[in-house]
């Protein structure tokens, strides 16, 4: 939940879960925004992302599971008044504070839809930003191929994703304890303390599967680790 976009590591496709996952989130869209704006470190993370997309004057980004919308101001700075930015979430509470956040700025609209079946043509935006929001599809690689197809030539995917860390320092498994709690009371329907399964491993999984599928279909990667290896950042050019 890190930055707040992240929302478990449930299923954002049509199932009938979705369903409770849209209310879950919505209840806590205040909270969820306060963390996407306040986390110590969380504001040079998205900054660090908008650059990532490599983006011009004029352009069109698209933001994957937009939230409460902390990164699309740091989008519509990079496109400037003649670029759009669209912002796109499956949770109407999350998506009006991103409306409200995002008035002033001309460029910017939000739209409610399912990240991984965007109602976007084909070749059609220059770049796709996914902020923690893998890690809760049941097919991120699938996720990913989607993404990429809506990508102009030379086009641009920027991934951003929590996930325990493995730099090895002495904090490490303290903060990793910690992730993994935030992970299981982050996730709907209900916030238990016992699951079926390993959320933090779903988790791992899903973003390193991810990850590892922009790598495979980039041209050119770029890689980086925040917040002692929690947040972790990787940029592909289509080619």
């Amino acid at each position: 939940m890190i930055g707040g976009e992240h929302r478990g590591a449930g299923d954002e496709s049509g199932s009938s879960g979705s369903h409770s996952a849209q209310s879950f989130y919505g209840r806590w869209a205040a909270l969820y925004d306060w963390i996407a704006r306040g986390t110590p470190g969380i504001r040079a993370v998205r900054q660090q992302a908008a650059l990532a997309c490599r983006l011009e004057p004029g352009d069109t980004v698209l933001e994957m599971g937009c939230g409460t919308g902390a990164n699309l101001p740091f989008l519509a700075e990079q496109v400037g008044p003649t670029g759009r930015v669209i912002g796109l979430d499956f949770t109407g509470p999350v998506l009006d504070r991103a409306r409200r956040a995002t008035a002033h700025l001309e460029q910017v609209s939000v739209l409610r839809a399912d990240a991984t079946r965007p109602p976007i043509p084909d070749g059609a935006v220059d770049a796709v930003l996914g902020t923690f929001v893998v890690g809760m599809l049941s097919d991120p690689a699938g996720a990913v191929d989607e993404w990429i197809d809506l990508l102009a030539p030379d086009g641009h995917v920027v991934l951003v994703n929590a996930a325990r860390s493995d730099a090895g320092t002495p904090l490490g498994p303290i903060v990793n304890a910690a992730f993994g709690a935030v992970v299981v009371l982050s996730t709907p329907p209900t916030m238990k303390l016992r699951y079926d399964r390993d959320l933090t491993d779903t988790l791992d999984r899903r973003i390193r599967t991810a990850h590892d599928r922009l790598r495979e279909r980039s041209g050119a990667v770029a890689d980086a680790r925040h917040l002692g290896g929690i947040v972790r950042l990787t940029g592909g050019r289509l080619e």
